[in-house]
């Protein structure tokens, strides 16, 4: 979490929006053979819990179970040139969105697992459009063969650290330039959140 509070965020509601739309992380957890990561899709279960699966192959999955774990998830993100701002006697710099989450990892049980397989594939099937795919498309004893090769866990969330570094710390000219700059050389996304999450008292 970067330490200037101007980048940090209290709004639970935008936090939960922003791991519903990424849907993408890292989790990281302490092993008896190293500091471990895992890159996984993520559900939100809506009241502060996380749920992901691993392979059971997978260098964290037979550690995790009790364990506290860091999940972090990544937004947009883009370099900030000198060029947009009024006075350009600065340095570069990056604006980003991550979002660090801090808590204790349960194995979820077979019946948590198929909840969990569902929801991501509803969820991501109903972003695509048009006729969406169907689990029950797969065949019963290949659903059972892959799903046993799984392991599902839900991380209970006990610190949210959010870092929002959106040039909150510069003046509105400043802020409107750089997003248009960060338009023109391919990152709107950045962009569009600089605009949406203006300072608060200070117009977008």
């Amino acid at each position: 979490m970067h330490p200037n509070p101007l980048f940090r965020s209290d709004d639970r509601a935008l936090l939960e929006t922003l791991v519903e739309e990424i849907g993408f992380g890292m989790v990281f957890a302490a092993t008896p053979d190293g500091p471990r990561v895992a890159h996984v899709p993520l559900v939100s279960t809506g009241d502060g819990a996380l749920q992901f699966h691993l392979s059971r192959g997978n260098a964290l999955a037979k550690h995790l179970a009790g364990e506290n774990a860091l999940v972090v998830i990544n937004g947009p993100d883009a370099y900030v040139s000198p060029r947009w701002y009024a006075d350009r006697a600065t340095v570069p710099t990056w604006n980003y969105v991550a979002l660090e989450l801090e808590g204790r990892v349960r194995r979820m049980d077979q019946d948590g697992l198929e909840g969990h397989l569902h929801t991501l594939i509803e969820r991501h099937e109903s972003r695509l459009g048009g006729e969406p795919w169907q689990a029950s498309e797969t065949p019963p004893d290949m659903w059972r063969k892959l799903a046993s090769a799984i392991t599902g866990f839900e991380l209970e969330v006990l610190a949210w650290r959010p870092t929002l570094k959106l040039s909150q710390n510069k003046p509105a000219q400043d802020r409107e330039a750089i997003a248009a700059g960060l338009d023109s050389s391919g990152a709107p996304a950045l962009a569009q959140l600089m605009r949406s999450l203006a300072p608060a008292g200070d117009p977008a």
